[in-house]
């Protein structure tokens, strides 16, 4: 059994859904101790839980008693199984990382598999549903996964009821790539979504992005959800290029203004925009578990956080992978290979 220090590095869900993963797919077991040691409300929160509870599913396995607050968990994963699986997180909880611990593994099954999930589909401390879409899914599917992942419907934090369905087939093998430049860029746009909230906070915010980045018509979006998806406000910038895409996100809260949304958004595309890196630091993070899975491949990023050191070490605890990170001036450098 894997024994794992949940205080390491950043200390957070990562370390928790990066083992669940890799367990349900390599079969070793893990005892996990200090779950989220790092985080100032340690434990399993009901979005770990459900990331649990759903590996659980997905492969028969079985675990140690585990509720809210638990800081230890024991896994011993049985095979994985495709199928039809639906969870409730029950809050704002994100969706999107429960569906980053089931993604990797189904692709991994015998059969199709579709998952539904209801929760909180767009809260600060989560990748937003659009960028799964957009940045994460073209990557995974240069890679040879085919994955479809659909918003029915919103989930703002604090009030969740958000919905996310995805469509996963099975996959032998993912391979190896390399995303070592962005290329020319094909498109940019940026969207701001509103519920329950004034047109005129998305307003004002797409005239700080359209001043900010000199762009105009068709680059900016206005997009008016139905009131009782809220209240909420999300405000994404878009960049397709020649060989990645990246969603950029910045989140409305009570008393903040609009306009400061949109400052906090361009400070981010700025700094992405002014470095050589392909893929942008939350890219950087997902990027790893399935290069490793692939065996091989290689990226540049605008910076390697310490949430991506950590994960590099959960994963070379399951796999036979070496990764290593350069810091070069313009760009960081990370390259994965067969260890």
């Amino acid at each position: 059994m894997i024994e794992i220090d949940g205080s390491q590095g950043e200390g957070g869900g990562q370390i928790l859904r990066s083992a669940l993963t890799l367990s349900m797919i390599t079969g070793q077991p893990f005892r996990l101790t200090g779950i989220r040691a790092g985080r100032s409300k340690p434990g399993l929160l009901r979005q770990h839980l459900v990331a649990v509870q759903a590996a659980v599913q997905v492969c028969g396995a079985r675990t140690s008693p585990v509720a809210l607050g638990s800081s230890t968990l024991e896994f011993v994963p049985g095979p994985i199984r495709g199928g039809d699986y639906r969870f409730a997180i029950g809050s704002a909880g994100s969706c999107t990382l429960v569906l980053q611990t089931l993604l990797p593994a189904l692709l991994h099954a015998h059969a199709p598999s579709t998952i539904h999930i209801t929760g909180g589909t767009h809260n600060p401390l989560a990748p937003p549903v659009h960028f799964l879409q957009r940045a994460y899914g073209r990557v995974m599917a240069q890679m040879g996964a085919q994955i479809g992942i659909e918003l029915p419907r919103f989930g703002f934090f604090p009030a969740g009821g958000g919905e996310v369905s995805a469509s996963v087939k099975p996959c032998a093998q993912l391979q190896p790539i390399e995303v070592l430049v962005r290329g020319e860029r094909n498109d940019g746009y940026a969207e701001s979504f509103v519920a329950g909230v004034s047109a005129g906070v998305a307003e004002r915010e797409l005239e700080r992005i359209a001043s900010g980045m000199g762009w105009s018509g068709k680059q900016l979006r206005l997009r008016a959800l139905p009131a009782e998806q809220g209240p909420g406000n999300v405000l994404l910038l878009t960049l397709e290029h020649e060989y990645v895409t990246e969603v950029f996100a910045s989140f409305g809260e009570k008393s903040l203004l609009a306009e400061t949304v949109a400052k906090r958004l361009l400070n981010e595309v700025r700094r992405y925009l002014k470095s050589e890196a392909a893929v942008g630091e939350h890219l950087a993070d997902q990027l790893l578990l399935p290069m490793a899975l692939a065996g091989g491949g290689a990226f540049t990023a605008t910076t390697i956080s310490q949430h991506a050191l950590t994960n590099a070490e959960i994963i070379a605890r399951f796999l036979p992978v070496t990764i290593r990170f350069e810091q070069h001036e313009h760009a960081a450098l990370c390259t994965v290979s067969a260890a």
